[in-house]
């Protein structure tokens, strides 16, 4: 007769409990990774349908833009003056809208015809000396660029960087007076060629030869790429910086900057009857405007809308660039974002990544 010692019942009973042990513990992991899978996919599938819901609000934001410039299209028909200004219902300024999920939503218009066209830049110099050298358009980007706040830049300066922007922009690969084509890009690191055709976004800039990091960024507020064709600076919507730009035919100076807050401050005040009652103004009493006429305007067709969200603590962002024509509205480019993904003012990188 044998019998189990108790040393050998004790270390079954340990065995036991340490596989018991193991046992509750691989149980306990197996649980967190389960509880941790699923918190993940709760949390993606959260994070999308927040997205989709915003996405949703932003479009909807879209439409009512849509229905702004409707409006006041309908509205110039009943005064039956061709204008637009901004005293008008796609100018005023928007309130947070608040959202039954206890986020907020907003959105406002700007007129991208108040900015200055850089593809208006591609036309083929002239054959004289100084500003008879220049298109109108030209002259009126020569002016701008010396009328940037913060900057000095001089005549000289301005002229060649119009001349390399005309150069990236046109269809050839001749050097204009003071440009720089291909030639100029190809020895660079990295090497790259210009890109003769029309810009499809203010970003291009910054490949540009005279373009500063600087300049760039002191330049962006007040140029656009929109339209692809000709376009002409609407007088009642263009920012003092831009209104500077516009002075007599052959003056490459802009004007001074209380000419320019002079001319906002009469625009907000009376506004301008027309394009005559404009040149009436005290900065182009006695001057010759005939030239430059031909690239302003008091009517606009291109717009840019500025949307954004916040649902859960998660603000989304959405650009479009709108055209109407008549009254018909239509989404030319758009790009949303969240927050994070670019700076506050990214409206200047565009075509089918962000407008203008």
């Amino acid at each position: 007769m044998c019998c189990h010692r108790p040393t050998d019942h004790v270390r079954q009973q340990g065995v036991a409990l340490i596989i018991a042990l193991f046992v509750a513990a691989l149980a306990a992991a197996l649980l967190v990774g389960l509880q941790r899978d699923f918190d993940l996919s709760y949390r993606r599938a959260a994070n999308e349908f927040i997205d989709e819901q915003s996405w949703v609000y932003l479009r909807g934001a879209e439409v009512l833009a849509s229905r702004a410039l409707e409006l006041d299209y309908d509205a110039d028909i009943v005064r039956g003056v061709a204008r637009d200004d901004l005293t008008e219902i796609w100018a005023q300024e928007s309130m947070p809208y608040a959202l039954d999920e206890g986020g907020w939503m907003v959105g406002y218009l700007e007129d991208l015809q108040g900015r200055f066209n850089l593809n208006l830049l591609a036309a083929p110099p002239g054959t004289g000396e100084g500003a008879a050298a220049y298109t109108p358009a030209q002259q009126l980007f020569i002016r701008l660029l010396q009328a940037l706040e913060g900057l000095e830049i001089s005549e000289f300066q301005a002229m060649a960087i119009t001349d390399a922007i005309g150069d990236w922009i046109d269809a050839d690969d001749l050097v204009r007076r003071n440009g720089a084509e291909s030639n100029n890009y190809l020895s660079r690191t990295p090497a790259y060629a210009a890109s003769n055709q029309a810009m499809v976004s203010v970003s291009e800039l910054r490949a540009i030869e005279g373009i500063t990091p600087e300049l760039f960024l002191a330049l962006r507020p007040f140029v656009t790429v929109w339209p692809r064709e000709a376009s002409s600076v609407n007088i009642h919507t263009a920012p003092a910086t831009v209104l500077r730009a516009i002075n007599a035919d052959g003056n490459l100076r802009p004007l001074t900057v209380d000419q320019g807050l002079t001319l906002v401050q009469v625009r907000e005040e009376s506004g301008f009857v027309d394009m005559d009652d404009f040149f009436q103004q005290a900065p182009f009493a006695g001057s010759a405007m005939t030239a430059v006429t031909g690239v302003l305007a008091e009517s606009s067709s291109y717009y840019l809308l500025t949307a954004r969200v916040e649902i859960a603590d998660r603000e989304q962002r959405l650009y479009s660039v709108l055209r109407r024509r008549e009254r018909q509205v239509d989404v030319l480019a758009r790009r949303g974002a969240s927050l994070y993904d670019f700076p506050a003012n990214p409206i200047n990188s565009v075509a089918t990544e962000s407008p203008p």
